[in-house]
């Protein structure tokens, strides 16, 4: 089947789904769901995002230079879904969705407290791709929660991290798949 182009997207799922979270220069607190999220850099520690123009996140990351990419697991799902949801600049979507804002350690940003692992970030640079700004940010610091890490890496299969099917579809991946 030829797909039309604005559907390309679709088939490069499931995607890892990431809370972004940061503060505006009076100290609000916003948190939005993002699905087009890669690391682009080891070292230095580099990540992306793409976000559409007319996010608060965005504005925020670019008024502030800083912001949190945070790590949900299959429990937050309902959380994420509320976080998507716009409200008006300056009403904190990390409290309408229930979630709690934790202090971060080397940036003003939030991080969520419940998430299975986060990234707090300075802003490298932004550049516009068509429909959507690439958002590169220099982790300052990086946690994992305790049960989610073992000297095999990352236990996903226990942290169940949300990956993005498409609209309101989700799914989390416990498989494991070896290569010999």
């Amino acid at each position: 089947m030829k797909l039309e182009l604005k559907d390309f997207y679709r088939v490069m799922s499931p995607r890892l789904t990431v809370l972004v979270s940061t503060a505006d220069k009076d100290g609000n607190h916003n948190a939005a769901p993002f699905s087009f999220c890669m690391p682009v850099s080891i070292d230095p520690p580099l990540l992306a995002i793409a976000s559409a123009h007319k996010r608060h996140t965005l504005a925020n990351i670019k008024e502030t230079g800083q912001f949190v990419v945070n790590i949900p697991g299959e429990m937050l799902v309902a959380a994420v879904e509320k976080c998507a949801e716009p409200l008006p600049k300056g009403e904190s979507e990390i409290i309408a969705s229930g979630l709690a804002p934790g202090r971060s350690e080397t940036i003003d940003a939030p991080f969520i407290q419940d998430a299975v692992a986060y990234f707090e970030c300075a802003l490298e640079w932004v550049k516009d791709a068509g429909d959507h700004q690439i958002v590169v940010g220099r982790i300052l610091n990086a946690v994992v929660r305790d049960e989610y890490w073992s000297e095999d890496g990352f236990a996903f299969q226990e942290a169940m991290p949300l990956l993005h099917l498409s609209g309101r579809n989700f799914t989390a991946g416990d498989r494991l798949i070896m290569v010999p």
